[in-house]
């Protein structure tokens, strides 16, 4: 059974940063990304990280964003940086597999708002 748990969103004001974790079981946080969806939006890939470590971003989000993993905790991490109200979404971990199964956590909201 795949857990995903999102965390670490919240408020924040325009330039502020914030970091999410991806707390996961049943899965390994190795090759997995991060998806975010605003309101009446598709959900779009953000981040991702592949099994060796290669890393790729949204052009949206790149220099901004950084993702990350905790391979000993399975968890897997976007910091957050100079967010921008368009950063307003709420944020979901996932595998490429799991996503496509149609299985998503609950997420976690970012709000970025002056």
């Amino acid at each position: 059974q795949v857990q995903l748990v999102e965390s670490g969103g919240g408020l924040v004001q325009p330039g502020g940063s914030l970091r999410l974790s991806c707390a996961a079981s049943g899965i390994s946080v190795l090759n997995m990304a991060w998806y975010r969806q605003a309101p009446g939006t598709q959900r779009d890939l953000v981040a991702s990280v592949t099994t060796w470590g290669t890393t790729n971003y949204a052009e949206s989000v790149k220099g901004r964003f950084t993702i990350s993993r905790d391979v000993a905790k399975n968890t897997l991490y976007l910091q957050m940086n100079s967010l921008k109200p368009e950063d307003t979404a709420v944020y979901y971990c996932n595998s490429a597999r799991t996503a496509k199964l149609g299985s998503w956590g609950q997420g976690t909201q970012v709000t970025v708002s002056s």
